[in-house]
């Protein structure tokens, strides 16, 4: 990772771990903080890997990446800017339980174990912002567990999609556009389905005029359709 300028103060209150503090509490965060550019592909860091520091995301994107013993792998979640990632083991085991991978050139933010410890017990506010932010994580990860076991594939994906549109949806002229590159590849292992269904599903909704696919870029043209398509509606 290479060492980038300053971030200024307003995008960093603007991330989930520090939004609501007081301008004052903002400089001491900047003051402890470590900033680094990264290019595309580059893993920030590997599961099983002891954790020392706590994430967030300036701009980009960064894929959460969890293999199992079979060699296998999945996509537990997309990072967007103002989100934090690889802080939950700083409370647990002190080991990551996923890879982090730049799905583009992306800033990363960082803290160390002692220098976030000290902001949470000067700014309890951060403290909250944590709980709150795990929360609706964990509740998110329920949800996901309940679909694949009870949901089609052509679900699954829709639902991924809003998820990804919820996430980081630009709304434009065209529809509302995914932010987040997004292959193929990617958008069936967050479904939890093969490749081959993802692109036949994706294909057949671009027939139907419900989005559009450019490289890696999903335009979604009709929200409502694929919100019915996750619901189970195919009408």
């Amino acid at each position: 990772m290479d060492m980038e300028p300053a971030v200024s103060l307003d995008r960093i209150g603007a991330l989930e771990l520090f939004a609501s503090l007081p301008a004052e509490a903002l400089e001491p965060v900047r003051a402890a903080m470590r900033t680094a550019r990264v290019e595309k592909d580059a893993v920030i860091f590997r599961q099983g890997d002891p954790v020392s520091r706590a994430y967030a995301l300036a701009s980009g994107s960064v894929r959460i990446v969890q293999g199992g013993a079979d060699g296998g792998q999945a996509i537990v979640r997309f990072i967007a800017p103002g989100e934090m990632f690889g802080t939950v083991p700083l409370f647990t085991d002190h080991r990551f339980p996923a890879d982090a991978v730049a799905v583009e050139p992306s800033t990363v933010l960082t803290w160390s174990e002692p220098q976030l410890l000290d902001l949470m017990t000067r700014y309890p506010a951060i403290a909250i912002n944590l709980i709150r932010a795990l929360g609706e994580r964990m509740a998110q990860l329920q949800e996901r567990v309940r679909e694949l076991t009870t949901w089609r594939a052509e679900q699954r994906i829709a639902q991924a999609v809003l998820r990804l549109a919820a996430q980081s949806g630009r709304d434009g002229s065209r529809g509302t556009t995914i932010e987040i590159p997004l292959r193929r590849k990617d958008l069936a292992e967050f479904a939890g389905t093969t490749l081959h269904t993802a692109s036949r599903t994706v294909a057949a909704w671009e027939k139907a005029g419900l989005l559009e696919s450019r490289g890696q870029r999903l335009t979604i043209h009709d929200l409502e359709a694929i919100r019915r398509l996750a619901e189970g509606d195919e009408d």
